[in-house]
């Protein structure tokens, strides 16, 4: 048992059983045992890997479809560039190498990085010492100003509720004990849930997820693109309406028991875009290869292809079909572009 499983079976012990989202925020941000707020969690010796470690392509592309958005928006002459949950620094960073030569972009860009873990601040501030970016603890703490926004693998680790439909009704899923080991249980039926289509064409047996971290985060983002322009992509994996039990776990780069290793494992949900495109004025939703395929990831990759040879060729070709064939993660992962209303389409989409 990890010293964090120790400390929530000892406050189950005291008080119930706790909620799937109580049990997230716990092993993701406690102050002393998280997995966020003790570790480096990215890369080859963390447990797992994304898109901006993968290829430097991923960013450019991303940071020249802010560029153009803003240049399709009137050039706001003061704007937040902002990303929320920024990992290492390093998609920011390619965003900002790939903008640097767009005129007045940098000028009226202020860098604003959303992070709740003090050890990846501190990992995020070598990577982007040069442009002196400002830190907030939370997406309500965003200025009311023209907001350009990306957020990538940001929504999946927000803590989530389960319900699961029985005969009775809708029960919540909670993390208790049984001989001494956090197990599942329900919770008696509730009087009341979510009036939302994933919960109202939900069959007896059907287990429903529910994000309100997520759905919080992008109603503010949201908000203030309707009051001051701009635009937002998020990028995670996931669905439309989706159901079924999404909680996973990764520990050392494996697939992992969510209840195993509290604190020492990565722990996150797939996202349901469907609820979180409604908080919008207007919005494009499409998968993540086809999203980088139209801002041109194919001509991009050609170009870096042709002063490559031998195994970084290979690890090259293979960074692009990660991030784009329908077998990785090309179709698993979605794009939802949020804008205003009557502003133009997105860079990316159709």
């Amino acid at each position: 048992m990890t010293p964090l499983a120790r400390l929530i079976a000892e406050r189950i012990r005291e008080t119930a059983p706790i909620t799937v989202a109580d049990y997230m925020a716990e092993c993701l941000l406690h102050p002393v045992h998280g997995y966020y707020t003790t570790r480096d969690p990215f890369g080859t010796a963390g447990d797992f890997t994304t898109a901006p470690e993968i290829s430097q392509m991923f960013g450019e592309l991303l940071g020249l479809a802010l560029a153009q958005a803003w240049l399709d928006r009137g050039s706001p002459a003061r704007f937040t560039l902002a990303e929320l949950g920024p990992g290492r620094g390093t998609l920011m960073a390619d965003i900002l190498r790939a903008t640097r030569t767009v005129p007045g972009f940098h000028a009226a860009a202020r860098i604003t990085l959303v992070e709740a873990s003090p050890r990846l601040r501190e990992v995020q501030a070598a990577t982007l010492a040069a442009c002196q970016p400002i830190w907030l603890d939370r997406v309500e703490d965003l200025p009311e100003a023209p907001l350009f926004l990306i957020a990538n693998e940001f929504l999946d680790a927000l803590p989530i509720r389960q319900f699961q439909r029985g005969p009775q009704g809708w029960q919540e899923r909670l993390i208790g004990l049984r001989d001494n080991t956090l197990t599942f249980g329900l919770s008696v039926p509730l009087p009341q849930t979510l009036d939302t289509p994933a919960f109202r064409d939900a069959a007896e047996g059907a287990l429903v997820e529910d994000n309100l971290p997520a759905r919080r985060a992008v109603a503010e983002v949201a908000n203030r693109i309707a009051r001051h322009g701009g635009i937002a992509y998020w990028i995670d994996y996931g669905g439309w309406r989706s159901q079924g039990d999404t909680l996973q776990a990764l520990h050392q780069h494996r697939p992992d028991d969510p209840l195993t290793h509290p604190g020492q494992a990565d722990l996150t949900a797939h996202v349901d875009f469907e609820p979180l495109a409604a908080l919008a004025q207007a919005f494009a939703y499409d998968t993540q290869g086809a999203v980088l395929t139209r801002l041109g990831i194919d001509a991009r990759a050609e170009r870096l292809a042709r002063n490559l040879t031998g195994a970084a060729l290979e690890s090259h070709r293979a960074a692009h079909r990660r991030l784009t064939h329908a077998s990785e993660m090309g179709s698993l992962f979605k794009v939802l572009a949020i804008t205003s209303a009557g502003a133009p389409q997105p860079p990316g989409f159709a």
